[in-house]
């Protein structure tokens, strides 16, 4: 199996190294494509402007100055060429992808576009709590990453179809299970403007969640993360909604 490794966090980010050994474990044709630089939020975005500047890294490894879509685009179209990837991992991301993330996230995306370009895609993020960004427990995904990705793979999933998986901030050990969740929503009365001011008294903001109780729902991704299992969700191409097109097409028909 070919696998192709890439991500959001950039060429030099930890998940990417983690997500690189998971790969590893599974296949020994492992080649990563990932962003020169930390191109996260910038979701499904293409490098249309701009020249896609590629840097060899080593004989499987490789830098693009662009977006996680333009990563994966390169690599099943430029630098594997006529022996395509089988699977597209994209990830570990440093901190979840649920709920709103999903449509925000630069490795959603890059899982977005392989499936798009017809290979089999599976993205994943490592959840950190209170510690902050500089202590993800790495560890928790490497260690029960290569058996989520196997058992995906067996149960098999449709074309149109990418999985979104999400590890718990835990240890190893201290994970309850699997979910097979739906995508979550967050309470968006907490989406809060962080007003401050600079040093020449210029107004600057920060986009930020006010801290407040907040119960996900059942069944959701956010449910499971907080439970400490292992969140996995499948997610589609297709973002009609059949129930309101049936609804619009009989008020249009007249």
């Amino acid at each position: 199996m070919r696998i192709l490794v890439t991500n959001d966090d950039g060429i030099h980010a930890p998940g990417l190294a983690t997500l690189e050994e998971i790969a590893r474990e599974i296949s020994d044709d492992v080649w990563v494509v990932a962003p020169e630089s930390d191109q996260s939020g910038v979701s499904h975005s293409l490098s249309l402007n701009d020249p896609l500047r590629l840097r060899q890294v080593s004989e499987t490894r490789f830098a693009i100055k662009g977006t996680p879509s333009d990563c994966v685009i390169m690599g099943v179209r430029h630098i594997l060429g006529d022996q395509p990837p089988d699977l597209v991992l994209s990830g570990v991301n440093r901190g979840q992808n649920v709920a709103e993330d999903v449509t925000y996230s630069g490795t959603i995306a890059a899982a977005m576009e392989g499936t798009i370009l017809g290979v089999k895609a599976i993205a994943m993020s490592q959840a950190y709590g209170p510690g902050g960004r500089g202590n993800v427990r790495w560890h928790c995904a490497r260690t029960h990453g290569p058996r989520v990705v196997r058992q995906i793979l067996d149960v098999g999933f449709d074309p149109g179809i990418l999985v979104n998986v999400n590890f718990p901030d835990c240890e190893p050990e201290e994970v309850a299970g699997i979910a097979v969740a739906a995508q979550g929503q967050r309470n968006q009365a907490l989406l809060a403007i962080d007003a401050r001011t600079d040093g020449r008294g210029n107004p600057y903001f920060w986009l930020a969640f006010a801290k407040a109780r907040f119960e996900p729902g059942n069944g959701s991704d956010l449910k499971a993360i907080a439970e400490k299992r292992i969140s996995v969700t499948p997610l589609r191409l297709d973002l009609t909604d059949e129930p309101t097109l049936t609804r619009f097409a009989q008020a249009f028909a007249g």
